[in-house]
């Protein structure tokens, strides 16, 4: 295999890990964002002493 083959894979490479890596960072912060709304939709219900646990089955 030639240097500039090996080259251009090696970049081709790093570019996809690189987006993976924003595509993850992204969805991170989205997930975070829906948490903290969802736990202030929580505090702000009309019966507070509702909605202490939840329970989530799979």
């Amino acid at each position: 295999m030639d240097i500039a083959a090996l080259s251009t894979a090696m970049s081709q490479v790093a570019v996809t890990q690189q987006a993976s890596i924003q595509v993850m960072n992204i969805s991170m912060d989205q997930a975070k964002q829906q948490s903290e709304q969802f736990a202030k939709m929580l505090e702000t219900s009309v019966a507070p002493h509702l909605g202490g646990s939840v329970d989530f089955r799979a």
